[in-house]
């Protein structure tokens, strides 16, 4: 290949980046969405050790993490609530 045909195809590769954006979007998303699983894992943990005077035990698994992790205080208020009057 011809070193005039290689730079016309990063050029275009380039631009349509550019104009595109880049393919690490998906890959941000989900290290962001790891993250807040592992936020709600470490509210579960000091949720359970502040709660262990009050007889409050959240179990730490994937979709109590979720739910803590994405809805934040509000998501972990419903779990206790769930905990006290459903379970």
């Amino acid at each position: 290949m011809e070193p005039i045909v290689i730079v016309a195809i990063l050029g275009i590769l380039v631009l349509l980046l550019f104009f595109n954006g880049s393919p690490l979007k998906p890959l941000r998303l989900i290290s962001q969405g790891a993250a807040k699983l592992v936020i709600g894992a470490f509210f579960l943990f000091f949720l359970n050790m502040l709660g262990n005077q009050f007889g409050i035990h959240i179990p730490i698994n994937l979709i109590t993490s979720a739910v803590s992790g994405f809805l934040g205080i509000p998501g972990m208020f419903a779990l206790v609530a769930i905990d006290m009057w459903i379970i």
